[in-house]
């Protein structure tokens, strides 16, 4: 299975150029003794997959070698799932200075694990979805690296699930502090109506029907049925969608990629998974001069 991603990086916004730069800046504050090693001979190398993945994170590894004049030719795509058969396989190829090279190596490696690594686990949920005929929606949240949330919602987008909100500004999500320190549900949801007007959706965490009714009832869109059991969540959804068929309903809390499949009902339109971008095991590359 492969995700078309011949678009994605038109996403990305024109900060994430700066944050290349900053992520080099890291990596590399003061002077670099290895290059000064190695020198400005013309070199190449080789970008090796060492693991089972979908490959992910092209236009960021791109912009890294960049950065530091190399260019990268890419021998595999993007979202495409390489078997490396307990061997390695080789990617793509990177040319520059011997120096320039090493200064991108860590930086693009790094990210390309994390990035794959996250495309990986979202194709297979993806593909747990196909298999199953689930027709909602498996989405990721905002349970991100901080400085590396386009990396990694890039990744989902590549393994083929939803990426969720973006951020506090995509979506109001009215979650149980927001209702606590606002008093009650209806309060909280009719204040986020007044500068959310009609272009952002209200989302509204719950921990029962009862809340859930409450929220639906204020004018909540999406309701999040939240650390509800496997049957409870479907029989909730199947009870709230009959009767609110205009309502999302999304479930969430402690799914993994081991339980998923049992959260799956007609009823329940998005599930949304904090593992999809947490505890998710990396994906080994290495990048080899060519000798």
């Amino acid at each position: 299975m492969t995700t078309s991603t011949s678009n994605f990086a038109h996403l990305l916004p024109p900060s994430w150029k700066t944050s290349v730069a900053a992520w080099l800046a890291e990596d590399i504050p003061s002077f670099d003794y290895g290059g000064f090693v190695v020198g400005d001979k013309d070199d190449s190398a080789t970008l090796w997959c060492k693991a089972n993945g979908v490959l992910a994170g092209v236009p960021f590894v791109d912009e890294i070698f960049k950065q530091v004049d190399c260019r990268v030719e890419w021998i595999a795509k993007e979202g495409e799932f390489i078997d490396v058969k307990g061997g390695k396989v080789a990617v793509a190829k990177v040319y520059g200075q011997a120096r320039n090279l090493l200064l991108g190596e860590r930086t693009a490696l790094n990210l390309m694990a994390r990035c794959s690594g996250i495309a990986t686990r979202a194709r297979r949920m993806a593909e747990l979805k196909t298999k199953h005929g689930f027709k909602g929606v498996i989405a990721g949240t905002r349970k991100t690296t901080p400085g590396f949330r386009h990396v990694e919602k890039y990744g989902m987008l590549v393994g083929g699930v939803d990426q969720h909100r973006m951020d506090l500004s995509s979506m109001i999500m009215l979650k149980d502090n927001h209702v606590w320190s606002s008093g009650s549900i209806t309060k909280a949801v009719h204040k986020a109506r007044q500068v959310g007007g009609f272009a952002l959706k209200i989302e509204v965490e719950c921990r029962s029907i009862a809340e859930a009714e409450e929220a639906i009832t204020a004018g909540a869109d999406i309701v999040m049925l939240d650390n509800f059991k496997p049957d409870s969540l479907k029989t909730a959804a199947v009870d709230l969608k009959a009767r609110y068929p205009h309502v999302l309903i999304e479930g969430s809390g402690g799914i993994t990629e081991e339980t998923v499949a049992s959260y799956f009902s007609p009823g329940v339109d998005v599930l949304s998974m904090g593992s999809l971008t947490q505890g998710v095991p990396f994906i080994d590359f290495s990048l080899k001069i060519n000798v």
